[in-house]
């Protein structure tokens, strides 16, 4: 049988780097277990977002900044595959284009990387805390209004030394990004879910491929988690009903609450917060269906004050 190369696609980050050879060493196992006659060959590519570290991801585009130069070079066939960390995918794919699989999730929480002190608690009053995240920087202030919320970009490692270099008490990560790079040791707190709900996908990954490509569908078909897929599922549901751009402080969380003759019973939180961290809006609601679920808690927020803090927003 002739040994076909499918073409991975990923940013050229060391997260994406490492969680792509990650998900590569899943497939190789998959198709040596299956009798698949692939190898795996990695294809970097720059992003807008790789490109642009100096202002924060909010105001040059957020959702879609480290995928549509991936997504192009699969639509073209430079590649066959692309792995993206979930969070970073628009709820809207290009036509053509599918996520393929979901592998399990890691944990989707943020947590604190502190300079001393093992919890948000510890943080003295008006406390130097960095983050790239609007969504993290509204629930912090509305849980601390006392602290100095502070934007910083880059790669993992560099924020990691920031914290030690520009005067930083803390700095807020997604924990999977830490976990996959090993350096879970680095994490002081996982941030308490009805702190800090996550972003939309956090701690998962998204392989997308080409609908039409039937070999490689399969192939992916054996790789995807079905209970991670489902809870990303409601909760990007939910952004894609809130349409929110990438300025609105946006996070969701399901979980599977338990299985029942009818399927996997989910829970969803759902929150939207001004970015001043004001006004925070939650919702949580328990359902079958993803989609509905996704769209029920979204249209929920939206009636009771979610739909001014987007006008206010984006207008």
């Amino acid at each position: 049988m002739e040994t076909k190369v499918i073409k991975v696609g990923t940013r050229q980050s060391q997260l994406a780097l490492t969680q792509t050879g990650q998900v590569i060493k899943q497939l190789e196992k998959l198709c040596e277990q299956n009798g698949l006659p692939y190898t795996f060959e990695i294809h970097k590519i720059v992003t807008k977002g790789d490109q642009i570290l100096d202002v924060t991801l909010s105001k040059v585009g957020g959702k879609g900044l480290f995928v549509k130069e991936i997504e192009h070079a699969l639509l073209t066939g430079v590649i066959d595959i692309a792995i993206h960390s979930m969070k970073d995918m628009p709820f809207e794919l290009p036509e053509g284009l599918i996520i393929g699989a979901v592998p399990k999730r890691l944990s989707p929480q943020d947590c604190l990387v502190l300079k001393n002190g093992q919890s948000l608690d510890d943080l003295p009053q008006g406390a130097k805390v960095g983050t790239s995240s609007l969504r993290r920087s509204s629930q912090l202030k509305f849980a601390r209004p006392d602290l100095d919320l502070q934007w910083i970009r880059g790669n993992i490692d560099s924020r990691l030394r920031k914290l030690e270099t520009e005067g930083f008490d803390a700095i807020v990560l997604a924990a999977a990004g830490l976990t996959r790079m090993g350096w879970e040791d680095s994490i002081s707190a996982l941030l308490p879910l009805d702190v800090c709900v996550p972003a939309v996908g956090q701690g998962a990954l998204g392989v997308q491929c080409r609908g039409n490509d039937e070999s490689v569908t399969k192939l992916l078909d054996l790789l995807n988690d079905a209970q991670s897929e489902i809870t990303v599922s409601a909760e990007r549901s939910f952004l894609g009903t809130l349409q929110g751009g990438c300025q609105v402080p946006i996070g969701a969380h399901a979980i599977i609450v338990e299985e029942t003759g009818d399927g996997p019973l989910l829970e969803l939180t759902g929150i939207v917060g001004s970015p001043d961290g004001v006004t925070l809006l939650k919702e949580i609601r328990r359902g079958l269906d993803p989609i509905a679920l996704g769209q029920e808690v979204a249209k929920e927020l939206l009636d009771n004050g979610a739909r001014d803090i987007l006008a206010k927003i984006e207008g």
